[in-house]
């Protein structure tokens, strides 16, 4: 893998990682699901004007948008409005490899290597260590509500696999097309026309500064260098680097929103990303020790 796709890769996991930097902040300003709403708005728009539909059904579109646009995007962002800090959602979310294949082993007939299942039950371990120092008050419940959102990624994941082997960023801009209308309606019945009309008609520098990044380097540049990595170079060469997503995450979380771990909850993180790196790398070991 060449020196610029190297960085390339490390630009756009940085990117990734703040992101949750830039959800917390906007949520100041902004409900949750109307924010949700509007990162999908204008990642779709005016992309899909210059982008051509995925070769693909359109039920895998619109089952991918709502999966994962609506439900799975709507349950972090008000997991994080109602108390989940940043670094932690960047961490519990990549549970979503293990959930993909749990989910993979009745939908696509797959089954999990050993280490697979290592791993996740190292994982597991550690969501079971946050989710301990999480039980007190209200903290359990934006908790689980993030568990539930990698959940639901995973089962997008599913339907990506479902769809077959397309163009991913024509896939994920077109799919954008789906989650605003079902996200807006969400939010006037649960958040209510006054907080909507005043997170519009004033809004912050801040809270437009969120919209353009989720929607910019989040989706569109995020996705399109993504897409093209892994279409220069194996999968098993490029999906690593996404375990440096939760590392930024946790360091920009900290150096911005000044958050700070909870013993349990360090211990439960650290666990968590030891689980995610052998499902990551252990079945190739596993592979050169058997051969």
């Amino acid at each position: 893998m060449p020196i610029r796709d190297i960085l390339l890769a490390l630009v756009v996991v940085a990117i990734w990682g703040f992101n949750f930097v830039v959800i917390k902040l906007g949520l100041a300003d902004v409900p949750p699901l109307l924010l949700t709403g509007l990162r999908f708005v204008f990642a779709a728009l005016p992309a899909v004007a210059f982008v051509r539909p995925p070769a693909c059904r359109w039920t895998w579109v619109v089952a991918f948008g709502l999966v994962l646009g609506v439900v799975k995007f709507g349950l972090l962002f008000v997991g994080m409005k109602l108390g989940m800090p940043a670094g932690l959602s960047s961490i519990v979310l990549q549970m979503q490899a293990f959930f993909t294949i749990a989910l993979a082993v009745p939908l696509l007939g797959e089954r999990p290597q050993p280490i697979q299942l290592a791993g996740a039950a190292i994982a597991a371990a550690g969501v079971a260590a946050i989710a301990l120092e999480r039980t007190g008050g209200a903290a359990l419940g934006p908790f689980l509500m993030v568990v539930a959102a990698a959940a639901c990624w995973g089962l997008a994941n599913i339907v990506t696999k479902k769809a077959g082997r397309i163009d991913m960023f024509a896939f994920v801009i077109w799919a954008s097309l789906v989650p605003p209308i079902p996200l807006f309606a969400l939010s006037f019945a649960l958040e209510g026309g006054d907080a909507i009309w005043a997170a519009l008609a004033h809004p912050s520098l801040v809270s437009v500064a969120a919209v353009a990044y989720l929607a910019g380097p989040t989706t569109l540049f995020g996705f399109g260098v993504w897409s093209a990595l892994m279409s220069r170079h194996p999968a098993a060469t490029v999906a690593p680097f996404s375990l440096l997503v939760p590392i930024f995450g946790l360091s920009s979380a900290a150096l911005v929103l000044g958050e700070r771990l909870g013993p349990a909850e360090a211990i439960g993180a650290a666990l968590v990303f030891a689980g995610l790196a052998l499902n990551v790398f252990g079945p190739r070991l596993f592979a050169r020790r058997g051969a």
